[in-house]
C-alpha cells in the first residue's frame, strides 16, 4: 500500500482536531512571536499584573492557585522569552499586593498594567497571554469578566474584544 499524499494525511488528522481549540492553538503560536518583540520588563510586568487581577478577581488567590497559575505561565509558549522565575516572582508579588490591601492592592497593581497603555500592540498581547492562563482551567466566571473589563478600559481597550 502506497503512502497517502501529505494533504490528504493531514486532512484526515484535523478531522478530529476541535476547531476551537485549533484556533486558540494557532492564536497563541501568533503570541509567541509578539511577545518576542516585547521582550521589556514593562511589559513582562503588565502581563503578569493581569494575570494576577484576574485570577484575585473573586477575592483571593490561595496556595494552590498560585502553584497551578505558576506552572502554566512557565509552560506558556508566548512566555518563554522571559526567565520563568521572574514571571512567577512577579506574579506572585502582585497577588500579595492584592490580597494584602483589598482597596489599594488592585488599584497599585492596576497602575502596572496602565503602563502598556497605548503602546501599539502591547496592550492586546498582554490581555491575550493573560486570558489564556486565566482561560487554562475551563472556567472563565463573571467576576473574572468584569475585572477583564476593568483592565480594557484601563488599557483603552474594546472589552467586547475579549469577553464576548
Amino acid at each position: 500500500m502506497a503512502p497517502q499524499p501529505y494533504h490528504r494525511r493531514v486532512m484526515k488528522m484535523t478531522m478530529f482536531i476541535d476547531e476551537a481549540l485549533l484556533e486558540r492553538v494557532m492564536r497563541l503560536t501568533g503570541l509567541k512571536t509578539k511577545t518576542a518583540q516585547f521582550k521589556n520588563s514593562t511589559f513582562r510586568d503588565a502581563t503578569m499584573a493581569i494575570c494576577a487581577l484576574v485570577a484575585s478577581a473573586d477575592g483571593t488567590v490561595d496556595d494552590s492557585e498560585k502553584r497551578a497559575i505558576g506552572a502554566l505561565i512557565t509552560s506558556l509558549d508566548a512566555l518563554k522569552v522571559f526567565e520563568p522565575a521572574d514571571l512567577i516572582a512577579k506574579f506572585n508579588e502582585y497577588c500579595d499586593a492584592i490580597a494584602k490591601d483589598k482597596t489599594f492592592g488592585p488599584i497599585t497593581v492596576g497602575a502596572v498594567v496602565g503602563k502598556i497603555k497605548g503602546k501599539g500592540e502591547q496592550p492586546d498581547v498582554a490581555l491575550q497571554v493573560a486570558l489564556a492562563i486565566a482561560n487554562a482551567d475551563g472556567n472563565f466566571d463573571d467576576k473574572e469578566k468584569a475585572r477583564v473589563k476593568e483592565i480594557c478600559r484601563t488599557l483603552g481597550l474594546d472589552a467586547a474584544s475579549y469577553v464576548g
